[in-house]
């Protein structure tokens, strides 16, 4: 397993600010705003949990409505969830102040909030810092503005990669929060992907949802999936580019593009996990449907049980087992191998021989774990990213006050 170095965003015609506004204590950034030097086209994949916060019904009804959009403002430390009709109203009188001082609609900007639910928020220290922030914005400021829409997190999270097609250099960035409540179909987790590529919104839709799949819906720290996930993507053509088209040549560059953004930063969240010690990837080979891999990956990747022998680096294979067994997926236990970065745990219904317990804590003790389990039934596979469950998920977990 590699883990991309964090790469830092540079997207010509996007500029970007993170500062503290004072929802935090002492001097910790809390508040990140994205813009556009021109129009952008957008595109957002939001969270499936039937708990939202006002921010993801204002940016859905947005990318229904607005043609192009302007700005992403985010502000971390309170999620602007569940207080009533008070949170909806805070998200129309923060995007009609932010539109006043950038002098373009509101209904150009999105909004997105990471936090503490249930308490109102403070919208006027937004208010008050938004002129300050706006003075900020930069091209060069993403590290900080990464560091602004932290929570849990311990480090921030960037990545980029660029691509020429047709002569025209296409660059593709983005930042990520996530560190706990994280779970396939979103988790208290945010994303923004900013891109200089000319492609329609739809094209630009379509993209994101096939590079978030694999990605961002195939990390799991715990299990729990929030209220507020999103990831919002802006591409505002400046490469140049002819228009990148649905199921073209040009089309799949982009993807491949955009997956590796989406993966390197899906990878960070993971690796950052909250008390996490190890980064685990758990891969089914074998089996009869693709949805049937992914069933079972998942099924094991949040089982606490097999995630707290791996924080113990106890090689129990029967805890994985276990965890195939009661994934809803039809399996026969007798065909099954599962093997731990390579070591044979468990083969033909039986425990492996011939596997030292030297060589098995020798290889539980790295801190890249591979879990592979052969079905032997199909030539579908799936895999999903995890990490373990130590004290320090409790202790974090315990403090943090809703």
């Amino acid at each position: 397993m590699k883990i991309a170095a964090r790469r830092i965003p540079s997207i010509p015609g996007f500029q970007c600010a993170g500062i503290s506004c004072g929802i935090k204590t002492g001097k910790t950034k809390d508040l990140a705003l994205m813009v556009s030097d021109r129009p952008a086209v957008a595109a957002g994949v939001f969270t499936t949990n039937q708990v939202q916060s006002p921010t993801v019904a204002w940016d859905k009804k947005a990318l229904q409505t607005s043609a192009t959009l302007r700005a992403i403002l985010v502000n971390s430390g309170n999620a602007n969830a569940c207080t009533g009709k008070r949170g909806m109203k805070d998200c129309e009188t923060l995007t009609g102040e932010l539109a006043k001082s950038l002098s373009i609609s509101s209904r150009e900007i999105l909004i997105a909030s990471t936090g503490i639910i249930g308490v109102p928020l403070p919208a006027k220290k937004i208010v008050a810092s938004l002129d300050r922030l706006t003075g900020q914005l930069s091209k060069d400021n993403w590290k900080e503005t990464a560091q602004a829409i932290m929570t849990t997190d311990l480090v921030p999270k960037t990545d980029a990669v660029s691509y020429t097609r047709a002569g025209k250099k296409i660059i593709i960035g983005g930042i990520a929060k996530g560190s706990g409540m994280i779970h396939p179909n979103m988790a208290t987790m945010l994303a923004f992907i900013t891109t200089n590529a000319a492609l329609p919104s739809t094209t630009l839709q379509r993209a994101l949802k096939e590079a978030v799949d694999p990605t961002f819906n195939s990390i799991t720290v715990d299990g729990d999936t929030s209220t507020n996930d999103m990831v919002l993507a802006m591409a505002n053509g400046l490469a140049g580019n002819p228009s990148i088209w649905s199921g073209s040549a040009d089309y799949k560059s982009f993807v491949k593009g955009l997956k590796e953004v989406c993966k390197n930063l899906a990878f960070q969240i993971v690796q950052d996990g909250e008390g996490a010690t190890k980064f685990v990837t758990i891969k089914v080979q074998g089996a009869k449907t693709k949805k049937g891999a992914q069933t079972i990956a998942k099924s094991v990747a949040t089982s606490s049980l097999v995630k707290t022998a791996l924080f113990g680096e106890d090689p129990n294979w029967g805890r994985v087992l276990s965890a195939v067994g009661y994934a809803g997926v039809s399996v026969n236990q007798d065909r099954i191998r599962i093997t731990l970065n390579g070591a044979l745990l468990f083969k033909n219904g039986a425990p492996a021989r011939g596997t030292s317990p030297a060589m098995l804590r020798k290889k539980m003790r790295q801190k890249f774990i591979l879990v592979t389990i052969s079905l032997f039934q199909g030539r579908h596979e799936a895999e999903v990213y995890t990490c373990d469950l130590s004290y320090n998920y409790v202790r974090i977990n315990a403090e943090y006050t809703t």
